[in-house]
């Protein structure tokens, strides 16, 4: 069947009956009572044909690894017999297909050594209910006759932190009860050293409430986030699965965990006798609530993976209520677990009975978060800038390998780290020539060739070593650097173009430092070239500054790389044009600076190139970004002044939205949630809202300057800043991006 999420875990009820009489349980205290009709202790035969239909479901799926829970009632009373029966069935069943990840959840009454080395044997891992200090767990938690089982609980969880066992201690499940004290059932659970605490909503409906001992709608939201305050105080002591998801999603991460979050399910349960069901809590919702009709005799997984009710819970944002769906939090809460949104009259398209809570907590905790959360490369451009040099070693890196087999680029690769290695002046070279924008460039596009399977070995190894001997001229280094030219010449990254024989023609030639620059060897004969030679073969980067106080900006018409910009580049300027199109840059940036001072500040913090393209501006004039590193700018050669002032102003918005986005996560892409534009016809994703209000903020201020508003202009980015402002999507350094340009704007009203 296509279409279908493979079931990546599995329930195994290997016993319907528990040695407790918890009031709480969705077992035995809530709709469903099927377990009186099953039997007691899970039979060899469901055991052999669940790990048969598991491993066929593996293989089928080509899953790396599955996991399988052994759940109950109370598992423990199983007996030691029948659990190796099943963990020896699933071992056997799953070797060669996928790796085996086995759990037991349990109360730990009956956990003893003769378990533990069961477990250990098959590596078994151990989660334990216990819902915190002695008052809190007697809460709910005991005998049918009233007595406590906390001793024993707390004899059991000593015995798995021993030392022959603590490596199977997986966690404490902990259900919350708002009478109880937060801050004394955290400190009671840190104190047992688990390796991860779940707290978990007791299971209710809109049918069956929860309890809410003041009658207020954020009651557990408040006992939660007592709770988190108490954590942070402590230091996040241990992993608390429902605040790492929510930090998670707050991020742009996936969900952590079930009860929250978007992700689709991939579970199934398996009862004592075979029948296979949906998650077990919706056996709080009604009696048959769970039930599919299939059983592992007579139906494989997929025909429950393609169940109605499994498929409801795999739709992420389409599967949640309207009301859900219009919510600013809903990537961080799902609408809440499936279970909660039940009621009679239309099932489960509801939000949560805990809706109230789960906005609470998600603003609770984004609120006191969201300061150091918030991705510094936001507000630091040399955190920004130290982010991209990063990336792009990163990318270097994969690309070297992909490629490290090529003796060519194996030669160029030990050049580069030789240059590396040649101390501060070494280092400092070779940063130079990796930050230059088009290096990112040609990375990208030798990756995309080694992706593909084309060939390009060759070329990516010319473009290294000429990388590398630039880095050697800049840095006055005393290291071989030899070149591969083409069709005559070769280009070095930041300095300029070579012309080392005639057109048509290919060879090396041997680079090194002068007193006065630098020259070439061939083999044959040697000639200078560089600022002061004079020699004709020789075409340098040209440079253009800003302003006085400004670094210069390369006017780079040379590098074969910067074919990257939406249209084409110009060829090489003439002397005058060079000339006309400095003039023409200078008096747009006094432009910029006359209208926008703030805005052209901006704008020249980390420009380093800039590009002329063919032909003139486009409508609106905006700047062009391509696909390049940071600092490196299209600008359409033939645009006047005032177009010109507009691109630069433009174009470097742009790069900077593009170069955050690349290292930091202003939102999510997991999801498809289209927005309302009042720029496009169509609703759009919220990658391009958040662009062109970036955008036209800028563009506001610089007409309201020049020529006057745009009418409605105003009005119209509020309402694309209002929208983004509730979309569930942005994380919060989205967030506070957004909050950057409703603050810019309203400069531009002032």
């Amino acid at each position: 069947m296509t279409g279908l999420i493979a079931f990546r875990e599995i329930v195994l009820k290997v016993h319907s009956r528990c040695d407790l009489a918890c009031d709480h349980c969705y077992v035995y205290e809530h709709a469903d009572q099927s377990w009186r009709a099953r039997p007691k202790v899970i039979s060899p035969e469901v055991i052999s044909r669940t790990a048969s239909r598991l491993a066929q479901h593996a293989r089928d799926h080509a899953l790396p690894s599955v996991t399988v829970i052994l759940h109950g009632g109370e598992p423990l009373l199983a007996g030691t017999a029948r659990l190796r029966l099943v963990c020896e069935e699933f071992s056997r069943a799953l070797t060669g297909i996928a790796a085996l990840d086995l759990r037991i959840h349990t109360n730990g009454l009956q956990l003893s050594t003769r378990y533990l080395d069961l477990f250990a044997e098959f590596g078994v891992r151990v989660g334990i209910s216990l819902d915190g200090d002695r008052a809190a767990n007697d809460r709910h938690r005991r005998f049918a006759d009233g007595r406590t089982s906390h001793p024993l609980v707390l004899a059991a969880v000593a015995l798995l932190r021993s030392a022959p066992y603590r490596h199977l201690y997986q966690g404490l499940l902990c259900t919350v009860d708002v009478a109880n004290d937060p801050v004394a059932v955290l400190d009671a659970l840190v104190e047992l050293e688990p390796p991860r605490v779940d707290f978990l909503l007791p299971h209710a409906t809109w049918e069956t409430p929860p309890v809410r001992p003041d009658g207020a709608p954020d009651a557990y939201a408040r006992w939660l986030l007592r709770i988190f305050d108490h954590w942070e105080r402590l230091g996040r002591p241990v992993p608390v699965r429902l605040f790492e998801s929510l930090l998670s999603t707050l991020r742009g991460g996936p969900s952590l965990t079930e009860s929250l979050g978007l992700a689709p399910t991939d579970l199934v349960v398996v009862e004592t006798d075979g029948t296979l069901e949906q998650v077990d809590s919706l056996k709080s919702a009604f009696e048959g609530a769970a039930a599919t009709g299939f059983n592992v005799f007579d139906h494989a997984f997929d025909r429950v993976a393609a169940h109605p009710g499994v498929r409801a819970r795999q739709l992420g944002l389409a599967g949640v209520s309207d009301s859900c769906r219009r919510c600013p939090v809903v990537r961080s809460c799902g609408g809440g677990l499936y279970t909660h949104r039940y009621r009679d009259r239309n099932g489960f398209d509801n939000p949560s009975v805990y809706c109230t809570d789960l906005r609470e907590l998600v603003d609770g905790v984004e609120g006191r978060t969201a300061p150091r959360e918030t991705a510094p490369q936001l507000s630091d451009p040399a955190e920004l800038a130290r982010s991209q040099e990063e990336l792009t070693r990163i990318l270097l890196a994969r690309l070297n390998a992909d490629l490290a087999g090529d003796p060519g680029w194996a030669h160029a690769w030990e050049l580069v780290a030789a240059v590396e290695r040649a101390g501060p002046a070494g280092a400092d070279a070779l940063d130079a020539v990796l930050d230059h924008p088009f290096t990112r460039t040609w990375v990208l596009a030798a990756l995309d060739a080694a992706r593909d399977g084309r060939p390009g070995a060759a070329e990516a190894a010319r473009r290294l070593t000429a990388l590398a001997a630039a880095a050697v001229l800049r840095g006055g280094l005393d290291l071989p650097a030899e070149v591969a030219y083409r069709d005559g010449e070769v280009y070095l990254p930041t300095l300029g173009l070579l012309r080392l024989g005639e057109p048509g023609t290919q060879g090396r030639a041997s680079l090194h430092v002068t007193d006065d620059g630098y020259a070439a060897r061939d083999g044959r004969s040697e000639h200078r070239f560089g600022p002061a030679a004079g020699d004709a073969r020789w075409q340098p980067v040209r440079t253009w500054s800003p302003g006085p106080d400004a670094a210069p900006v390369a006017l780079e018409d040379l590098d074969p790389y910067r074919n990257c910009f939406p249209r084409p580049p110009r060829l090489r300027l003439g002397a005058g044009e060079t000339e006309e199109w400095r003039g023409r840059l200078d008096r747009a940036w006094a432009l910029l600076h006359k209208a926008v001072p703030g805005f052209a500040r901006a704008a020249a913090a980390g420009l380093t190139t800039l590009t002329p393209l063919a032909g003139g501006p486009r409508a609106g004039g905006w700047g062009e970004a391509g696909r390049h590193g940071p600092g490196a700018l299209g600008v359409p050669y033939a645009a006047g002044v005032r177009e010109t002032a507009l691109a630069l102003l433009t174009g470097r918005r742009r790069t900077r939205l593009r170069a955050l986005a690349e290292v930091t996560d202003l939102y999510a892409l997991d999801g498809q949630w289209q927005h309302p534009s009042p720029w496009r016809s169509r609703p759009v994703p919220v990658s391009r809202l958040l662009a062109d209000v970036h955008e036209r903020v800028a563009v506001e201020a610089y007409r309201r300057a020049t020529a006057g508003p745009e009418p409605g202009g105003s009005d119209r980015i509020h309402e694309a800043l209002d929208r983004l402002s509730t979309a569930a999507e942005l994380t919060v350094t989205g967030k506070r991006l957004v909050a950057e340009l409703r603050y810019e704007l309203k400069a531009v009203d002032a």
